[in-house]
């Protein structure tokens, strides 16, 4: 033991160089990433071609600018929207284990979607019409999902985590059991459909999925940000918060809808990703 009191630990003396260092990582992990792929471009082509009006090649323009730079736009708006997901949930419910997939919101989510891609298995849409009618069913299922947790953990007495947990737990088992047995009545197109889905994945991004994702994204950190003091003060517990002048109900109702919006539409266009609010 007398050992350890030696042992130094690396920490930052201000949150601002934390940022600065995770800013820093992003910046070059995306530029490798951009050089990265079948077709491999030099480090020197890909700033060519993101600060010139005139690539060197027209073919890495086509590869940087319409399929890998809406495939790191959509996986960093989806791993910032999962990650401030989970940091609101784990104030909102003064648990460091709450997390969007535990709480059932993204297995609602999912079975929004799959409901939304089984009613319209059989009718033509536009790519963008899809692209709606997914994020809108998606939207729907995990909101009712966390509502429905939510509900379950409320009583007379006060609001209960470990109830919210072992609601999240069944709420998720009870739609992934009825996915199940959509996915047994729907048709082979739509089964596929729905199984691709499932899977999850970036291949297709394009810059549609990335604008339809930055609107919740943005409406996400908008009221987080705005509510920032009153999730600090829930944390000390809902009477001192109400005696502190914080309208707990309805901070509680704002942040899970923004918070569903969120992680649904990005379930929507990415799949389900659990756990990646609970490490974020």
């Amino acid at each position: 033991m007398q050992g350890l009191r030696h042992v130094k630990v690396l920490t930052f003396k201000s949150p601002g160089a934390v940022y600065l260092a995770l800013g820093l990582s992003l910046i070059g992990t995306s530029l490798v990433y951009l050089t990265q792929g079948a077709f491999a471009i030099p480090f020197t082509g890909v700033i060519d071609t993101l600060w010139t009006v005139e690539a060197n090649s027209d073919l890495a323009r086509t590869i940087v600018w319409d399929i890998r730079l809406p495939r790191l736009a959509l996986a960093s708006l989806t791993g910032a929207v999962l990650g401030l997901s989970g940091a609101v949930m784990q104030s909102l419910f003064r648990n460091p284990l709450a997390d969007p997939s535990l709480i059932g919101v993204t297995a609602g989510a999912s079975l929004g979607a799959s409901l939304a891609i089984f009613l319209t298995s059989s009718q033509l849409y536009s790519a963008h019409s899809s692209l709606i009618v997914l994020s809108g069913g998606a939207f729907c299922g995990g909101l009712l999902a966390c509502l429905l947790v939510y509900l379950l953990a409320k009583s007379a007495t006060g609001f209960s985590v470990s109830t919210m947990l072992l609601a999240g737990i069944a709420v998720t088992a009870f739609t992934g059991s009825i996915g199940n047995v959509l996915e047994f009545f729907v048709d082979n197109t739509a089964l596929r459909r729905i199984s691709l889905w499932r899977m999850g994945g970036l291949d297709a991004a394009t810059p549609m999925q990335v604008y339809t994702l930055l609107i919740p994204a943005t409406v996400l950190a908008v009221v987080s940000w705005r509510m920032r003091m009153a999730l600090n003060l829930m944390l000390l517990g809902d009477p001192q918060a109400r005696f502190l002048g914080v309208h707990v109900i309805r901070v509680r109702l704002v942040l899970i809808s923004a918070v569903a919006l969120g992680v649904s539409t990005s379930v929507a266009m990415a799949g389900t990703m659990a756990f990646v609010g609970l490490l974020a």
